[in-house]
Formats: structure tokens, sequence, C-alpha cells
């Protein structure tokens, strides 16, 4: 079996890749100038539905057995699944305001401002306490038999994205994304 912290560390570490992209568009589209909505549409969506379908129902399990056996950490996992909630909801509208636009349906700058700001800043303290917190105690706690379980709980699916076989739809993401951390 791969090491299950790891992976999570290298799946945080493409999420956050991909907030810094839409953060970057979402400042476009505040200094007025004109984002890549496609772009940042198939950010929240690959969030929504990898992230939200496979990563975080996998660390709920996980979450679950390290409050299990280190009960200090069951306020900090309670938290954590609560924001799970909170990060698929913020998204979801997020991507119904992005939705809209590609619809050209007119939506309010302020309402898709203060929904980006939410998802991410939410998206990104997320990520900072499970990486500073959770993981190495998960990497102390957690046995072979508890990811066995993580594992058969939530199998894993192919990512469309950072996966060996990207998704069409994926494709030009992917493209700027090796383009971007190819720039100096």
């Amino acid at each position: 079996m791969a090491d299950p912290v790891k992976a999570w560390h290298d799946e945080h570490a493409h999420f956050s890749r991909l907030l810094n992209v839409l953060d970057g568009q979402v400042a476009a589209f505040h200094e007025g100038l004109h984002p890549n909505y496609d772009l940042m549409r198939n950010i929240v969506y690959y969030l929504r539905h990898f992230c939200d379908r496979f990563h975080h129902p996998r660390e709920d399990v996980a979450f679950t057995r390290l409050a299990e056996r280190d009960p200090a950490m069951r306020l900090a996992v309670s938290r954590l699944r609560q924001e799970h909630r909170v990060i698929a909801v913020t998204g979801e509208t997020l991507l119904r305001y992005l939705d809209d636009i590609a619809a050209d349906v007119v939506v309010e700058r302020a309402n898709l401002e203060a929904s980006a700001a939410a998802y991410l800043v939410y998206y990104r303290h997320h990520l900072a306490t499970e990486e500073k917190e959770v993981l190495p105690r998960a990497a102390q706690f957690l046995t072979k038999d508890d990811w066995a379980a993580v594992a058969a709980a939530v199998p894993a699916g192919p990512d469309p994205l950072f996966g060996e076989e990207t998704e069409a739809r994926y494709r030009e993401l992917r493209r700027y994304i090796a383009l971007e951390s190819q720039a100096p």
C-alpha cells in the first residue's frame, strides 16, 4: 500500500495549486480584466466533483478513526468535517455563478467576488490545518488496518486532472498548470 499520508499531502499540493490559479483569475476579475471563466469553472468543478466525492469522504473516515485513537483530536476533527460541508456548499454556489456566466446570465460582481473569497479562504485554511495538525497525527496514530478501512470505505477513483489520463474537460487546465510551473 502506498503511503496514504504522502498521497494526501500530494493531493493537497495539487488543490493548493488550483486555488492559486483560481485566485489569480478572481484577481483579474476584480481588476476589471477578463479572466478565463472556463478555467475557473473547471477548477471549481474538479474540486467539487473529484475532491468532494473521493478525497473528503476518505478524510472523514480517517478523521473518525483518528479521533478514536487520539481523543485530543476530536474537536479539530469535528471542525474539519464541518468545513468539508462548508467547502462543498460554497463551492456549489461559486460553480453556479460561473455556470451562469457561461450561459450569459448577468451575475453581480460583488456576489461572484464574495463567493470566490469565501471559498478560497475556507479551502486554504482547511488545507493548512490538515497539513499542520492532522496529517502528522494521522501518520503517528493510524495503523495499516485503519488505512485499509479508509480505502475500503471510499475507494479512490481515477484523478481526472492529475492522473495518468486527463479527461477532455481538464486538458486546457492541465496545459495551463504545466505552463505556469515553467514560468520564472
